[in-house]
């Protein structure tokens, strides 16, 4: 009694400085709130959204509802038909139940009209996924009026059913877990769901939980939807929004915008906007980017960890999921489409840096990319198939794949010939048969210089992507495939929406071909829509009518009984004499911006040790860390200068955060950490800075 009373009579103790609240695995780079002008911003970009259709009508949003009742009956009908089948009793079939989950757009609120649907159906253990979801509720949705467009895809990463409900288009996954029956209210965030499970379950599951984590680790849930919404239309208007292509899909998008919420816990969504391109222009990649620490668990699945996972080692942009098991959802982004990304963020940036100056409008950041302005070479790949059904199994096969060439071409040239495969297919509705068409621009890697006539030869490299494909299991007579070179200036008509290809004003003139009536371009262009070359002032002026390129020719091997709709229109690729012409052979590229090719290779502390003509000992134990790695990079065509770099702590990732604000924005490379030791880089070749990977 006494000690409360000598506690009441005493003073109240001085006020204490609130603790810096930490967001993800670093503080808040700023906790700047909004000022007056970043209110009206705001507002403007709010507009911008709501103009540009970004929002579906509230008939849409109910529609969606009812399909999704509707699926989460037929899958519950599904499951109770499969119980009775294999003879459990009336009361296991009275309670035998299947639940629907959502993920992706629609689970984080930042769908719009037409979007898809990312379901999970978590059935219980004695329903499989082989027989039970691909043939017998595949034949079931068959049957049924309100489904279109079924494609079921078993061998993909995350097995996969698309089909179209009620116009709806719809992407159902299957999970099996081990219980005998499943409960209507089951907490899918909880790890138990993951005992006894295999790695393709997990896969399965891993979009409801991530998304679920997503939303528990973002600030302010509503700034992150609309930031969110904001760069997903942005990404697909400049061309990177592609998983399956290279780029970056929604989980990815997702992941990012969640990251710099993180940093900015009191941004609203015109600020996160500017301060996204700030962040990730000045990524020293392969930095992952994490919104919380990677935790393992007694389940024993692995987890993303450059130090144990080689593979890990060789990724390029790793995006970490924030839910066990936590892996890189960016494993399919590589070298080239890397450097697209990079240049079209640098783009952004400056484009927000105007905004903020008032001297453009938002609209200017989501200008389309002019794809077939900024290349001089593209390769053509067209698809076709004998129904409009075979097209839609064989397109999807062929897309789950293209991604290779990207990769067997950066190898085969040794990343000399860069590559920029566009997510966007076309349409060629002249062709006798179902037909699209997908492009990849072509350009030599910048800063080495190269011999006169030297030329890449990829022809070999087609032809083995061309044998993968075609050992489809499910091909039928009719479905082909045929890739070409062409020049920019045999685009074909059709990919345009006029029919016609636009004219390319002089880079020394006007630089945007179709800038705004109120210049809100102001002729920025990302870093590979710069790099033009010089054009003939006739092609300058005037607009061109294209035609298909004459004599194109196939380098598809034919199948037994099959017939090529443009075998007769010319020999295969390889057949000419190494000209640019028709061959896949690609000599002058007019896009010439060479560079060293630089080829990684791991190796660990102690195989280094001996190395001492690249490695002084002295410099090796200037830094010490508590996980020393090494990382090399060297050049295996001339026996370039190796170069290294040791991993530091995990405090360099906030070091190179606190940094990010203070740097001015006019290109500059930001100051590397003073926790690295770098040993060897030039720092007068940037294409050749050393890559540093830190996990904490």
């Amino acid at each position: 009694m006494g000690g409360s009373e000598s506690l009441s009579e005493s003073s109240p103790p001085p006020p204490q400085p609130a603790a810096e609240k930490k967001h993800g695995v670093t503080k808040p780079i700023s906790l700047a709130g909004p000022t007056e002008m970043d209110l009206q911003r705001n507002s403007e970009l709010g507009n911008f959204l709501m103009n540009s259709g970004l929002y579906e009508s509230e008939e849409d949003t109910a529609m969606r509802e009812k399909v999704l009742q509707r699926i989460d009956e037929i899958v519950k009908f599904w499951v109770k038909q499969l119980t009775r089948k294999r003879g459990y009793t009336d009361q296991m079939v009275e309670d035998a139940n299947a639940v629907i989950f959502t993920f992706g757009s629609y689970r984080l609120g930042v769908h719009g009209p037409g979007a898809d649907m990312d379901t999970l159906c978590v059935g219980p253990s004695y329903v499989n996924r082989e027989e039970d979801f691909f043939i017998v509720l595949h034949d079931i949705l068959a049957e049924m009026e309100e489904v279109t467009e079924l494609q079921p895809v078993p061998d993909a990463y995350v097995p996969v059913m698309k089909f179209k409900f009620q116009s709806i288009s719809i992407d159902l996954l299957y999970a099996s877990i081990s219980l005998l029956v499943v409960p209507q209210d089951l907490d899918i965030s909880h790890d138990s769901v993951l005992y006894n499970v295999d790695e393709q379950t997990v896969r399965s599951l891993n979009g409801c939980r991530v998304a679920d984590q997503i939303l528990k680790l973002v600030p302010n849930v509503e700034h992150f939807c609309t930031t969110l919404k904001c760069l997903k239309f942005w990404a697909k208007r400049r061309g990177v929004y592609s998983n399956v292509t290279g780029f970056l899909g929604g989980v990815n998008w997702a992941l990012l915008v969640a990251r710099v919420c993180q940093l900015y816990p009191k941004a609203i969504p015109s600020m996160l906007l500017s301060r996204f391109f700030r962040v990730y222009t000045q990524w020293r990649w392969p930095n992952p980017v994490m919104l919380c620490p990677i935790v393992e668990d007694e389940l024993g699945f692995p987890v993303w960890d450059p130090r144990k996972n080689p593979w890990d080692r060789s990724h390029h942009m790793p995006i970490i999921t924030p839910a066990y098991p936590c892996m890189n959802s960016s494993y399919n982004v590589s070298t080239s489409t890397l450097r697209v990304m990079v240049d079209q963020f640098q783009f952004g940036n400056k484009i927000c840096g105007d905004v903020e100056l008032n001297r453009v409008h938002w609209r200017a950041l989501f200008e389309p990319y002019l794809f077939f302005e900024a290349y001089r070479n593209y390769l053509q790949v067209d698809i076709v198939a004998a129904d409009d059904d075979d097209l839609l199994a064989w397109k999807g096969w062929i897309e789950s794949r293209f991604r290779q060439l990207t990769l067997k071409i950066e190898r085969d040239t040794c990343g000399m010939l860069q590559c920029h495969p566009y997510p966007n297919e076309y349409i060629d509705t002249s062709k006798p048969c179902p037909h699209c068409a997908f492009f990849m621009g072509l350009q030599r890697k910048e800063g080495v210089k190269v011999q006169e006539g030297q030329q890449f030869d990829i022809r070999g490299t087609v032809d083995e992507f061309k044998q993968e494909v075609n050992m489809y299991m499910l091909w039928k007579p009719g479905m082909e495939i045929y890739v070409s070179h062409v020049r920019r200036k045999q685009i074909p008509a059709y990919v345009f929406p006029d029919g016609y290809q636009r004219p390319r004003t002089s880079k020394h003139s006007t630089h945007h071909a179709d800038k705004t009536s109120e210049n809100d371009a102001k002729g920025y262009r990302s870093p590979s829509e710069g790099r033009e070359i010089k054009r003939k002032q006739g092609d300058e002026t005037a607009y061109v009518k294209l035609d298909k390129p004459g004599k194109r020719a196939s380098i598809s091997p034919q199948h037994p009984g099959s017939v090529s709709p443009e075998r007769s229109s010319g020999g295969p690729l390889g057949s000419g004499k190494g000209t640019m012409g028709n061959d896949v052979r690609l000599g002058e590229l007019d896009d010439c911006n060479p560079s060293s090719t630089i080829v990684r290779k791991f190796l660990n502390a102690s195989t280094l040790k001996g190395g001492t003509k690249e490695l002084e000992a002295k410099e090796l134990a200037a830094k010490t860390y508590p996980t020393q790695e090494l990382l090399v990079e060297c050049g295996v065509m001339c026996g370039k200068t190796v170069e290294a770099c040791l991993i530091g702590p995990n405090e360099d990732i906030e070091g190179m955060l606190k940094q990010i604000d203070s740097v001015v924005q006019d290109n500059k490379q930001i100051v590397e950490p003073s926790g690295k030791s770098v040993v060897g880089s030039d720092s007068r070749t940037p294409n050749l800075i050393c890559k540093v990977s830190l996990f904490p």
